[in-house]
């Protein structure tokens, strides 16, 4: 069923935006040159990897010594004005198609992160990774790690069509409002090193986002990754 669900959903929605989707990728061929897209390989069900696709955001720009510039300065402003919208993530609709994710579900990071998991945190690969969810609602970079694995979590042992269509809702929402882009700091999501403990033991419930509140999760190190 939800399966099915993200099928009709995404190609539906690759269909309406058609005409904004070759509009950006215009604007970004213009605006950085090819690639116009950008694939990393993440972790998807299961832990298994697949090529996630994003439009560019970023220049590629290296200082004196040959590394990589921080992505703060690589960030060009056409990228900026399409991640305050969450406009970059569009051709992850593809992916939905694909099977490799799905409209909603824990967010696909690194895959070095996954020799990081507690054993509780790496239950969010249980389920295929989302272009949006129940983190990306109640905080997104704003969470500590430690917070938006909990919220993963308690989406897997959660999940239903209703609660995804209640997520994909609040996600407009927010969106619409431009909550959640940046970290406390004002910069991109940071790098997450890891923490070796077992951080789920509060977990957030539907009636909490209504009421406009989240429950009060543990406070570890802010350690944050960009969506």
């Amino acid at each position: 069923m939800k399966r099915m669900f993200d099928v009709i959903v995404s190609l539906s929605a690759l269909v309406l935006i058609s005409p904004l989707f070759c509009l950006l990728a215009l604007a970004v061929r213009i605006n950085m040159g090819c690639p116009v897209f950008f694939k990393q390989t993440r972790p998807g069900l299961h832990g298994r990897p697949f090529n996630l696709l994003k439009f560019r955001t970023m220049f590629t720009a290296y200082d004196e010594d040959g590394k990589l510039l921080p992505g703060q300065k690589r960030l060009t402003p056409l990228g900026r004005f399409m991640r305050g919208l969450s406009l970059d993530e569009l051709p992850q609709l593809f992916n939905v198609l694909k099977g490799d994710m799905s409209l909603v579900g824990p967010r696909p990071l690194l895959m070095e992160y996954l020799r990081l998991y507690s054993p509780e945190q790496r239950r969010r690969h249980d389920v295929r990774p989302g272009i949006t969810g129940w983190a990306q609602i109640n905080g997104r970079n704003a969470l500590t790690w430690e917070e938006r694995f909990s919220l993963d979590v308690w989406y897997v042992d959660h999940q239903s069509i209703w609660l995804d269509i209640r997520i994909l809702w609040l996600t407009f929402i927010k969106v619409i409002r431009r909550e959640g882009i940046t970290t406390e700091e004002g910069n991109l999501a940071k790098h997450f090193s890891g923490t070796g403990k077992d951080t789920a033991e509060k977990m957030v419930s539907p009636d909490s986002v209504s009421s406009g509140k989240r429950e009060r999760m543990p406070n570890h190190d802010k350690l944050k990754q960009e969506d």
